[in-house]
């Protein structure tokens, strides 16, 4: 059983695909816009660890954005307002 893991695990991390697409399918996810069909050929054919380090990548870029606004606006004095 733990052979049958294993391989399977070699075989995920081998997949080629580039990691621009692992990024683009991420951040499709981000919005929670994706079609079952699409969903489907990037389960069967991006990376896990790219798929994790664009996750990883997409959460710290959408926290700082966030911080950034934040900062911004209470800067600009409209909070205050």
């Amino acid at each position: 059983m733990s052979d049958k893991l294993g391989q399977d695990l070699k075989e995920a991390v081998g997949r080629k695909v580039s990691f621009l697409q692992t990024i683009s399918a991420v951040a499709w996810s981000f919005f929670g816009v994706r079609r079952s069909k699409d969903h489907e050929n990037d389960m069967a054919k991006l990376n896990p660890v790219h798929v994790l380090i664009a996750g990883v990548l997409g959460a710290a870029l959408f926290v700082l954005v966030l911080v950034l606004l934040v900062r911004w606006v209470i800067s600009s004095g409209v909070a205050g307002a």
